[in-house]
């Protein structure tokens, strides 16, 4: 598995990823993704918030199958801060629970920590998300709390948050069970 830049390249491959099962949308404060139109419409919109600098979106590339199989990025990005965040993170179906998003995690957070010198990542989920929950908390990620009724979902719900972080000084211990749990793999 890699990371890519996200680009309209992965239109194509992430349509078909994304319109798998609309449950991959059911926690997600992003309209349902079934077309092209639909791929093509929130890619532009992620590159628009990484030309701000407010978000960085990656491709989720399966190497063996050799095609993109989900998205994720950084979001509210605080250089200031040293600090950002991990979300808007799915996978198609056949793809979830599976070390892919181990292996995601991985990426992501040293890249976060060990390259761009960050201080605390943070990663939230639905509050209704309980299997989300549950693999946030697997990677060792702390709950801080929960944000209430703080987001619009495209069906008018509002949305609660739980909240999770990582510190850089919780880093080594984390970076250690993730590879374990690949090396055993």
């Amino acid at each position: 598995m890699r990371l890519e830049p996200l680009s309209l390249d992965h239109v194509a491959d992430l349509t078909r990823a994304a319109s798998a099962d609309p449950e991959i949308w059911r926690f997600m404060p992003y309209p349902i993704v079934i077309t092209e139109a639909d791929m093509q419409a929130q890619i532009q919109d992620l590159l628009a918030r990484q030309a701000r600098g407010t978000d960085l979106p990656f491709a989720v590339w399966h190497l063996a199958d050799d095609r993109a199989i989900g998205m994720t990025r950084y979001l509210d990005i605080q250089v200031a801060h040293d600090a950002l965040e991990i979300g808007g993170t799915w996978y198609t179906p056949s793809f979830q629970r599976t070390a892919v998003n181990t292996e995601c995690k991985l990426l992501l957070l040293s890249h976060a920590f060990d390259a761009l010198g960050c201080g605390r990542v943070q990663i939230k989920t639905d509050l209704r998300n309980i299997r989300s929950q549950r693999a946030i908390e697997r990677l060792g990620a702390v709950r801080e709390g929960v944000l209430r009724a703080h987001m619009r979902m495209p069906d008018g719900y509002k949305r609660s948050s739980v909240y999770y972080s990582i510190l850089v000084e919780e880093w080594p211990t984390i970076r250690a069970r993730l590879q374990g749990w690949l090396d055993a793999r």
